[in-house]
């Protein structure tokens, strides 16, 4: 193989469009460009989005913004509520169950309110620093979840 007898594979390069060559060629008097009309002109260019004017669709509708879609499906649950709780593993299933934490859920914490005075272990379930001081000093554990 030689570089100068390298050539684009068969079909991959096409003859470049004559347009205004007569009504034979198929792209005769207005040029694939229709009747009239900004597009039709030289030079007859407008920016993505623009309406003629008209107020665009992107400035007509309201800023959002950020908000976590999923933030409020994090639910903070007190210590006195894992305290009423009749069981002593607990994780988010028994908490949906319980109707501590709504059923669309998808996270739950738990947090220094109230008290608690009887060992307890949180499988997959977050604690705050003084909710978690609480439980082992009742004798409990918090299992990170894998």
């Amino acid at each position: 193989m030689r570089l100068n007898t390298i050539k684009p594979a068969v079909g991959a390069k096409f003859a470049a469009r004559r347009v205004g060559r007569g009504i034979g060629s198929g792209l005769g008097k207005t040029c694939g460009r229709g009747h009239k009309g900004q597009k039709s002109r030289a030079g007859g260019f407008h920016k993505v989005g623009f309406e003629g004017g008209q107020m665009p669709l992107q400035r007509r509708l309201p800023k959002r913004g950020f908000v976590s879609l999923t933030g409020s499906r994090n639910v903070e649950v007190r210590l006195s509520e894992l305290d009423k709780l009749p069981v002593d593993e607990i994780d988010l299933l028994v908490l949906m169950q319980a109707g501590v934490v709504p059923a669309d859920a998808l996270a739950a914490k738990v947090v220094l309110s109230g008290s608690i005075g009887r060992k307890i272990t949180l499988r997959g379930v977050g604690a705050t620093k003084g909710a978690l001081a609480a439980i082992q000093a009742a004798g409990g554990s918090v299992v990170v979840a894998e």
